[in-house]
């Protein structure tokens, strides 16, 4: 390949990284700082998520849009929400609540992922009985998409309920 041809070429590949969307910057961004909060290497994730660890760095700089799939297994060996990341990645819509105690909660190293999935049911429930029946929708909608996501971490109790059950 002569210089004016890898000069071209390179032209080219700055071209597309320009024209990707800023949401995988920010979706890539945010995968990195979860990764470095959770003091994992590049490699290491990227051998808890199943994934290849070139595939993982080009996520990370945006250069890739991964699937919900890839997004959901990212998410499971971050310990963190799939939701978190499908609303980052733009699959889902950010919760418009006032606050978004879900993330946080998800997010909370501490706790296991089944103490996060009772917490958000408690939640929820006490909204569910502050709200009137206008609101409600929202919070059964919250709800689904909360125990949506239990399921989608493929926690079950043995009845086939996701999570653990928030009366007992």
């Amino acid at each position: 390949m002569t210089t004016g041809a890898k000069d071209a070429s390179r032209a080219e590949g700055t071209q597309f990284v320009k024209e990707l969307p800023e949401r995988f910057n920010e979706l890539g961004t945010f995968i990195r700082e979860q990764r470095n909060t959770a003091r994992l290497s590049l490699r290491r994730l990227s051998e808890l998520a199943g994934i290849s660890n070139p595939y993982l760095s080009q996520i990370e700089r945006g250069l890739r849009r991964p699937s919900a799939e890839i997004l959901q297994q990212i998410a499971k060996a971050l310990r963190i929400s799939a939701e978190t990341l499908y609303v980052q990645a733009g699959i889902l819509e950010k919760p418009d609540g006032d606050t978004d105690l879900a993330r946080y909660i998800f997010a909370d190293r501490h706790l296991t992922e089944e103490q996060r999935h009772a917490l958000m049911r408690i939640y929820l429930s006490f909204r569910h009985e502050n709200e009137d029946e206008a609101g409600s929708e929202t919070v059964l909608e919250t709800v689904r998409a909360a125990n949506a996501s239990a399921g989608a971490t493929g926690e079950s109790s043995e009845d086939g309920a996701a999570g653990p059950d928030p009366v007992g």
